[in-house]
């Protein structure tokens, strides 16, 4: 298949590339001007051209470069970021949605989502719930424009959710004191990034998956916050005092913070008080680990000896 990566060079983006290309894909990666003189991402970018991807011109305003890249592939992947504290690009993929419209050649469309499954978010605390509420504006405009769609729920990010203990505000294991939210016992979801690429680009090309929202729920990374905990105080051989915190006062540190705070504190009360990513059943031709499981996903005891 030709896949185009659109947000190849960002955090989730640059994995899907490289999952695209080990799968054996003719892959494109758009390269936007508005990167300037971001280096980084230039070298990024030309790293995939060493490894087989081709480059492909276009912005998000010039509509014409778009309509001409997308006419260039059968399958389009969004990884545009979705998140406050980076930034918040969601609703530029309506002019995506309006490119493959007018090309009228796309086979399917992964847009950008990968984390909690926002049809289930109605409720959302504000002002995380402009995530949400945003992806769901991009998932009317592809079914309206009948577009062969697949939407992926990846759920938590191990790099942001398992080495920090699922701590706010840091990346790492705490070294004396965790928090827990509540008694901990909230099932989440943890998933290695890799395996979140791996799964996303084999989604993008099954015919079992059109028209559907496939959910990354690997067995083995359904866990509390508590049992992560558990799992790093075996491995690193350290017991942390463990404080709880109330769903009440967890949500009143939210007037102190800016809006990229507060955004993600809503998020965080919805994956660990509320179970939102497993308090309703997946059946098994709708998640990932079920359907290809010729992956060996990273299991989370394993993911975390990176921080001993």
């Amino acid at each position: 298949m030709k896949v185009l990566v659109v947000g190849g060079s960002g955090y989730l983006g640059k994995r899907i590339v490289k999952a695209s290309l080990l799968e054996g894909h003719q892959t494109y990666v758009v390269q936007r001007p508005e990167i300037g003189l971001d280096i980084e991402k230039l070298q990024l970018l030309l790293s995939f051209k060493r490894q087989g991807a081709v480059l492909v011109p276009a912005s998000f305003s010039d509509f014409q470069s778009l309509v001409d890249a997308v006419k260039r592939v059968d399958v389009v992947i969004s990884a545009m970021s979705g998140v406050h504290f980076r930034s918040h690009n969601l609703l530029l993929q309506l002019k995506l949605v309006e490119a493959i419209q007018v090309a009228g050649n796309i086979k399917r469309f992964l847009p950008s989502e990968y984390g909690i499954d926002p049809a289930r978010m109605k409720d959302a605390l504000e002002p995380g719930r402009e995530t949400f509420d945003q992806k769901m504006i991009v998932r009317k405009a592809i079914e309206e424009a009948n577009i062969p769609f697949t939407y992926v729920s990846a759920n938590c990010f191990a790099g942001y959710f398992a080495g920090s203990l699922s701590e706010m505000h840091t990346l790492v294991p705490p070294t004396h004191q965790v928090t827990l939210y509540g008694d901990g016992n909230v099932k989440a979801v943890y998933v290695d990034e890799d395996d979140i690429a791996t799964y996303v680009v084999k989604a993008a090309t099954d015919p079992r998956t059109m028209n559907k929202t496939v959910y990354i729920r690997p067995p083995h990374n359904i866990l509390s916050q508590r049992e992560m905990v558990e799992k790093w105080e075996a491995l690193s051989g350290k017991v942390l005092e463990k404080k709880s915190v109330s769903p009440q006062d967890f949500l009143a540190r939210m007037k102190d913070l800016d809006l990229g705070q507060r955004a993600g504190l809503g998020h965080f009360y919805h994956i660990f008080f509320d179970g939102c990513m497993t308090n309703f059943e997946v059946r098994e031709d709708e998640e990932a680990s079920k359907l290809y499981p010729e992956v060996n996903y990273t299991r989370m005891d394993d993911y975390l000896k990176i921080y001993l």
